[in-house]
């Protein structure tokens, strides 16, 4: 048994070691957010966080991982209640066939974790592992920046309104 802390839960699975993080979510923990895209932490569809920074969860075995916080993209909201970057994404119509969408929201929430205030080129350059082929680079870029100033004002005590284009 291995125990991992998933989304602030602990959870304890028997797999072998050295199988990755993507696959115990998906088929020991039934969290399907992240995707398999091409297995080799190429694409980013798989990306989670791992103690706060964007990770590859194909190539991340988790054996690396006791100890460590692990977050989804299930653990930043739900479908009733999103949390602000899922809001933002909806909002701005970031998603297209949705593939990549959840290992974009997570490489996006870990920026804003580490850089509240990105500005487009910061969005861009942290955003680059993670692939689209749909094209909606540009939605991202704004969901991101509609994300960062609505957790501004949030954090600031104003109400989460934010209807700036």
């Amino acid at each position: 048994m291995i125990e991992l802390n998933v989304n602030g839960r602990p959870q304890a699975v028997d797999a072998d070691p050295a199988t990755p993080l993507l696959y115990v979510l998906r088929d020991h923990l039934a969290l399907n957010g992240a995707k398999f895209g091409c297995g080799l932490g190429q694409c980013g569809a798989c990306t989670v966080m791992i103690d706060g920074k964007a990770a590859f969860s194909c190539v991340t075995p988790i054996s690396a991982l006791p100890g460590r916080k692990i977050t989804t993209v299930e653990g930043l909201g739900t479908a009733d209640n999103p949390g602000p970057l899922q809001q933002a994404f909806i909002d701005e119509q970031a998603a297209q066939c949705g593939y990549c969408i959840a290992g974009m929201i997570m490489r996006a929430q870990a920026l804003l974790e580490a850089n509240p205030s990105p500005t487009d080129d910061d969005i861009r350059r942290h955003m680059m592992p993670n692939l689209c082929r749909c094209g909606t680079h540009m939605r991202i870029v704004r969901a991101v920046q509609r994300a960062a100033r609505t957790m501004k004002n949030v954090k600031n005590g104003a109400g989460v309104n934010v209807t700036t284009k």
